[in-house]
């Protein structure tokens, strides 16, 4: 995989981020909040709280390979193997008083919340994982519960959810002393969109063939529209790494060495073997130029002009929230507009939510539109779930079958 120079701005950004925030989580008088990667940050950032991601260190944990050390000791707290490795992972490096922010960062340990905030959009563990936290550290948690698995988005259903943030308002407001700034909620959910557009500029670059960019350099480098979208820190990064990557289309340069294949990931990555799938693709000459996970941070509705109605709209329609119809569609849509080969589902043992091949997805996908799928079993943390041998022999017969399906219809 090419690196992308941008690399190095995005990780002085995020030692900033995370240095910064613990600093001024010591300070007494600045209130902490934790939210859900896909929650409403954007209120929280305009009440006057720094933010901070749990999923996102669920993420580190795995990437570091750290998260199998830990995972064991929220199982014998009851916590089962069975469910959110993300979860499982956290809560046992919270228990054992470790992070990998401290060898990455310097920081001693994880910000200590003053309240933590969660959306079950993406998932219902959410609330089980923010409640351990809420006892732990005796602090409110508040939740917002959208209309789940929907077709298409109603006016009731927004309304509903926006209805949600306003009573979540009223509770925040109470913990900070002070009233929501509605002039400042209008600015940060501005530059939420206006990062979410350069975003999905960069994420679009990948249309291009070859594609200058894989599904593994989008995981890497989403960080800052997950924990840092609200703030012109996101913004300017994505302008610095849209110049970069502009430059490797008009050279035709791309992201492998001989573009032959297209493939979509449909699933959460497995993130302790980004560099074994990145090398494993490219390998067989195949590029995974497109995904569900990378596109669940794209809010095409965010609007200043009525910022909580287009928050809750934007939070409420994303992709793991919609029904096997809608996904149905949407994945016909990102199949042809990245002319793709054939999809990837990964199903992630702890992540039933986030695994779509459980429902005759990819055999509908397949039925009805001849989309070739194949189903890699493994899993977001837990790399016990996961075979290297077992899936480059899967990888490399789905790559053959392909290619010869490609020689039938050529003659």
């Amino acid at each position: 995989m090419k690196e992308i120079v941008s690399t190095k701005l995005l990780k002085e950004i995020l030692k900033q981020y995370y240095q910064s925030l613990y600093q001024d989580s010591q300070n007494p008088h600045q209130k902490v909040a934790w939210c859900s990667s896909v929650g409403p940050s954007e209120i929280l950032i305009s009440i006057g709280f720094k933010v901070y991601f749990p999923e996102n260190h669920g993420a580190l944990l795995g990437a570091t390979r750290e998260s199998n050390k830990y995972i064991s000791i929220a199982n014998a707290m009851g916590y089962s193997p069975e469910i959110c490795s993300y979860l499982t992972s956290d809560v046992g490096a919270f228990i054992k008083k470790e992070t990998p922010l401290t060898k990455a960062y310097g920081i001693p340990s994880i910000p200590e919340p003053d309240v933590l905030v969660y959306s079950t959009n993406q998932c219902r563990e959410i609330q089980d994982w923010f409640l351990f936290y809420s006892r732990e550290y005796n602090v409110p948690a508040f939740g917002v519960f959208p209309p789940w698995k929907i077709d298409e988005l109603t006016e009731e259903q927004i309304g509903f959810v926006e209805k949600q943030f306003k009573s979540l308002i009223n509770s925040l407001e109470k913990i900070t002393g002070k009233k929501l700034d509605i002039d400042r909620l209008k600015e940060v959910v501005s530059l939420s969109g206006e990062a979410s557009k350069l975003w999905r500029k960069f994420l679009e670059t990948a249309k291009n063939s070859p594609s200058p960019i894989t599904f593994f350099d989008g995981c890497i480098h989403m960080a800052p529209v997950v924990m840092l979208r609200g703030t012109n820190i996101a913004v300017e990064y994505y302008k610095a790494l849209n110049e970069e990557i502009a430059k490797r289309v008009d050279g035709k340069v791309g992201a492998i060495e001989k573009e032959n294949l297209r493939f979509y990931w449909e699933g959460m990555p497995v993130w302790g073997k980004l560099r074994f799938f990145s090398e494993l693709f490219s390998k067989f000459n195949t590029c995974v130029v497109a995904s569900t996970y990378c596109n669940s941070w794209i809010f095409d509705n965010f609007s200043s002009e009525n910022p909580l109605r287009s928050l809750a709209e934007g939070y409420t329609q994303i992709f793991i929230n919609r029904s096997e119809t809608k996904k149905e569609a949407l994945l016909k849509e990102m199949i042809d507009e990245y002319k793709v080969d054939g999809i990837v589902f990964h199903d992630a043992k702890t992540c039933p939510n986030n695994s779509n091949s459980r429902f005759g997805l990819p055999q509908r996908m397949i039925k009805k539109f001849g989309i070739p799928y194949l189903i890699i079993n493994g899993d977001l943390n837990d790399l016990r779930c996961f075979s290297e041998e077992q899936t480059i022999t899967a990888v490399e017969s789905f790559v053959e079958q392909i290619i010869e399906s490609k020689k039938e219809i050529r003659g």
